[in-house]
């Protein structure tokens, strides 16, 4: 992972693109002429993040499959835009995308927020999508039926005043920081020697944008709310595509123990629990995890848009 230049570098050719009168960043990357093309992979980020976290995988994944990312709108290079932000929001955001520049099937590749827009997007267009692989993926349904009901008029109340913008602008100001930054990702991450100075550089860099604050306090407003997206309970059990589910056995954001549930409701999603990595097991594991994609995407997705009967095996771990 030791390179000498800097992460735009590594990440392909970064292109702006005007979707519904926004200004949004995508970046690909092409196989060279004589290496045989596979299919097409598109990479969304997570929360706080953007094209830079995917620079450990992009030329790698790009050796044999032509790959995009992009920037959600309200991350990254993309604009801090006043929009009503939700999942189906940057799920109709990729699909625009991919009817403009590639109109073939992908395999989509999420982590976090970015494996339930990928999950959501399979369901909502099924003709664009013929494969995911998620990575520490939220369910926006858990938080509430933990609550107990008596107890969620008062759980609302809470986030209604933690969610004004005002305290939301107050702790975007406090975290942004590179110091406190730093902090957030040691939550994140399960390897200190993965919060690099260059990690931090692609954190904290968009929140210096015109409007980050306001997109931020949107953002985390939107992800208090029950309608922020779908639950996978719901997503899951219709899919009829391959799938496959990676999780950091230390993740701390999502807990692992996730990953067990959502098995039950679709046999046919493969399950790989990395021992060695938190929430971001792309950025902290890349050798490992570039090459479970490619391995995952040639033996599941290399000729059949649909999954054929066979379940796949239960939860594997990997150290």
């Amino acid at each position: 992972m030791t390179t000498s230049l800097h992460w735009e570098q590594r990440v392909g050719s970064q292109r702006d693109w005007v979707w519904r009168g926004w200004q949004t960043r995508y970046t690909y990357m092409l196989p060279t002429q004589s290496a045989k093309s596979g299919t097409t992979l598109i990479l969304l980020h997570g929360f706080g993040t953007s094209i830079g976290h995917w620079r450990h995988n992009l030329t790698v994944l790009s050796q044999s499959h032509p790959v995009y990312a992009l920037d959600m709108l309200g991350f990254g290079a993309s604009e801090k835009a006043l929009a009503k932000y939700n999942v189906s929001l940057w799920v109709e955001q990729v699909y625009d995308f991919w009817r403009t520049f590639i109109g073939q099937p992908v395999v989509l590749v999420g982590n976090s927020i970015g494996s339930l827009v990928s999950l959501a997007a399979a369901a909502a267009h099924p003709e664009m999508v013929k494969g995911i692989v998620m990575m520490s993926l939220p369910d926006p349904s858990v938080e509430e039926e933990m609550i107990p009901s008596p107890l969620r008029p008062l759980v609302a109340g809470i986030k209604s005043i933690v969610a004004s913008p005002w305290v939301l602008k107050t702790l975007f100001y406090w975290v942004r920081g590179q110091g406190r930054v730093r902090s957030w990702a040691a939550l994140a991450y399960a390897n200190p020697e993965a919060i690099t100075d260059e990690l931090v550089d692609i954190l904290v860099g968009p929140a210096q944008d015109r409007g980050s604050a306001q997109a931020f306090a949107a953002i985390l407003k939107a992800m208090t709310s029950s309608k922020f997206g779908p639950s996978v309970k719901s997503l899951l059990p219709n899919l009829k595509i391959p799938m496959l589910l990676i999780w950091g056995g230390q993740d701390r954001m999502v807990p692992s123990s996730l990953a067990r549930q959502f098995k039950q409701y679709n046999l046919n999603l493969e399950v790989i629990e990395l021992d060695n990595a938190g929430h971001c097991p792309h950025d902290e594991c890349p050798e490992q995890v570039n090459q479970m994609i490619l391995d995952w995407v040639e033996g599941r997705c290399g000729n059949a848009s649909q999954l054929d009967s066979t379940p796949m095996p239960s939860t594997v771990k990997r150290s």
